[in-house]
């Protein structure tokens, strides 16, 4: 079983390297590590950003814990 976030994982599906992602999305490296790690909760505008740059949804890449439900 793998530990990829849904960031993670879906930048590695499209191909993208950390730094192609965070090009595209206009942050830092490390913005996109610490995203991937779970340290970084992003912007609606950054998650949205991320989203479209990765051809999914917010809700596929920054889900809800499960007590926020």
């Amino acid at each position: 079983m793998s530990d990829d976030t849904p960031v993670k994982a879906a930048r590695t599906r499209a191909g993208m390297r950390q730094a192609d992602l965070a090009t595209a999305v206009g942050v830092s490296r490390q913005t996109i590590v610490s995203l991937e790690r779970g340290d970084y909760s992003p912007s609606v505008y950054l998650a949205i950003r991320i989203a479209r740059s990765l051809a999914s949804t917010v809700e596929e890449l920054f889900p809800l814990p499960e007590e926020d439900r």
